[in-house]
């Protein structure tokens, strides 16, 4: 793989980094354009050219990633897809790019990889005498409902292997395009077998659209939080991240908003800068909001110990300093008035039936 390593002064439209900065992290070298990654604006030096998105399709052994985080109440995941074309710029996934020779900037959103045979290895998974079921967690790294899922539909085919083997899982995302898979999520969600975790950041479109550029708007979100709940499936709403200075007066606003959409619980996430997200948040801000740059990433400072990321147990999702507090106890008041529970989510694992395979031994009993 060869990333586009150019950089550029201005945002593509519809992109979220401003560049396309090779990660050094590798000790990659910089690299010549790939000129057969571009289409003609961009040949002819149109900086504000339109870059389209290229799928790679990849067939991966294993497909269960399993961790050992305290912060997380999960310890196995999957993702569907590499890369995400929402673009949302705050994103921590972004330096995984760099493991493959990309650039966690625009490559991130504009090369993405595709894991069709995602189901199968699940259901392999699944059969293997010593499996043991527990909460398995998608979109973890990558949101499961971006807009290829449109075409590959590899999450709907993996909520297909858990509603046929009684599996529990939980989604997060930040797109209404969830709503397409409603008729499995209700199935799971009757057994106490699901739940759906959506990202609100901003209630105003302007700003979401800046940060997320190619995630729904916010009114989509919290319309599939209410038809998903009026559905009978709990919902959670995660504020993630709370961007100090930019979108932290909107608390209040965002756990009532939630709450009268029918969420059941919340939760948020002060904003975290990993690796090269750093320098391109920094780069973001230079672009749309740079009178405010200083002062957000001073905030962002304080949060994290005097440095632009804290990535200790314990403190990398919560933050530390007044700052962080002074966050946490305005959910808490506002999350108390709206009436929203703490995140508590509790599914079934007493119902998984292990599935059979095609050819295995198993079909003879």
């Amino acid at each position: 793989m060869r990333s586009r390593d150019y950089i550029y002064s201005e945002t593509r439209k519809g992109r979220g980094a401003p560049t396309n900065a090779v990660s050094q992290r590798f000790n990659l070298q910089d690299r010549e354009m790939d000129g057969d990654w571009l289409d003609e604006r961009d040949r002819i030096g149109d900086a504000a050219a339109k870059l389209k998105t290229d799928v790679t399709i990849e067939f991966p052994k294993s497909i269960i990633n399993y961790n050992q985080s305290p912060d997380l109440p999960f310890d196995r995941s999957i993702n569907a897809y590499r890369g995400c074309e929402h673009g949302c710029i705050y994103c921590y996934a972004r330096p995984t790019h760099a493991y493959h020779d990309l650039s966690p900037g625009l490559d991130f959103e504009t090369r993405l990889f595709a894991k069709p045979n995602a189901a199968d290895l699940l259901r392999q998974t699944f059969a293997k005498p010593g499996y043991q079921p527990a909460t398995l967690a998608i979109g973890t790294n990558t949101d499961p409902y971006q807009p290829i899922e449109k075409r590959y539909r590899i999450t709907r085919q993996i909520l297909e292997v858990m509603l046929e083997t009684l599996h529990p899982v939980v989604i997060t995302t930040k797109s209404n395009r969830v709503l397409d898979d409603r008729d499995l999520l209700v199935q799971l969600a009757e057994r106490q077998l699901t739940a759906v975790a959506i990202s609100v950041t901003s209630l105003d479109p302007e700003t979401a659209r800046l940060l997320e550029p190619r995630a729904p708007a916010p009114a989509r979100r919290l319309e599939a939080v209410q038809r998903l709940s009026e559905a009978g499936i709990h919902v959670h709403v995660n504020i993630a991240p709370v961007v100090p200075g930019i979108t932290d007066h909107e608390i209040e606003a965002i756990v009532a908003t939630a709450a009268d959409h029918g969420a059941k619980s919340l939760s948020f996430i002060p904003m975290r800068l990993p690796h090269e997200v750093a320098p391109l948040f920094e780069q973001w801000l230079e672009t749309h909001y740079p009178d405010r740059k200083s002062k957000v990433m001073s905030i962002v400072r304080q949060m994290r110990g005097g440095r632009r990321n804290d990535p200790a147990f314990h403190s990398r999702m919560r933050g530390q300093g007044p700052w962080a507090d002074l966050i946490r106890t305005r959910i808490v008041i506002a999350s108390r008035k709206a009436g929203l529970e703490k995140a508590k989510i509790l599914l079934r694992t007493d119902l998984f039936q292990r599935p059979l395979i095609s050819g295995s031994q198993m079909e003879l009993f």
